[in-house]
């Protein structure tokens, strides 16, 4: 399951190139705080939804290990193929069009590892239902991380506020 989760989001991830972006008129350069920063947060909250949902699995719906190993595989690759879309734009998720070709390979990929985890084709099959209840799950955190993505954001590129100054050292022999 592990290779079938790594061709199927690595193939929706090569169409990331091809994908629309908006050049800066400047040079880019990196703010390594602000990308530490928003890939703690994706990286933190990316676990969190997993373990609830493993969690939900065991403790709700008492499903057997190999139904919990066929709902977290289809809950890593939906949810990574979702979290293309959270990275690929600092603004919410909707604000720049995905182009065709980006927005068909995450389709595609999620259409066979649907029907993967949906049928148990190499895997014990999950029932439409769970397959549903994946794809809600995924769905309504994609959204929650978007908003806490803005937030992120918010936070990591707040300047002082007018009127607060910064402390700047003086040389001492400066004659001020």
């Amino acid at each position: 399951m592990i290779v079938v989760l790594a061709l199927l989001n690595d193939g929706s991830i090569l169409s990331i190139a091809y994908d629309n972006v908006q050049a800066s008129p400047e040079p880019e350069t990196w703010n390594m705080k602000r990308v530490i920063g928003i890939a703690s947060i994706l990286g933190l909250i990316g676990p969190i939804a997993s373990f609830g949902l493993f969690y939900i699995g065991v403790h709700f719906m008492h499903l057997n290990r190999s139904h919990l190993q066929t709902l977290m595989y289809l809950m890593l690759s939906v949810a990574g193929s979702l979290t293309i879309f959270l990275t690929r734009t600092r603004g919410p998720f909707w604000s720049i069009k995905p182009k065709r070709i980006l927005l068909f390979a995450v389709l595609g990929a999620e259409a066979v590892a649907t029907i993967l985890a949906g049928f148990g084709i190499m895997m014990t099959p999950l029932g439409w239902w769970l397959v549903a209840f994946v794809w809600g799950y995924a769905l309504l955190w994609f959204l929650i991380t978007d908003r806490i993505k803005l937030l992120g954001y918010l936070i990591l590129d707040r300047k002082p506020v007018s009127g607060q100054h910064v402390a700047r050292r003086v040389p001492a022999h400066s004659s001020m």
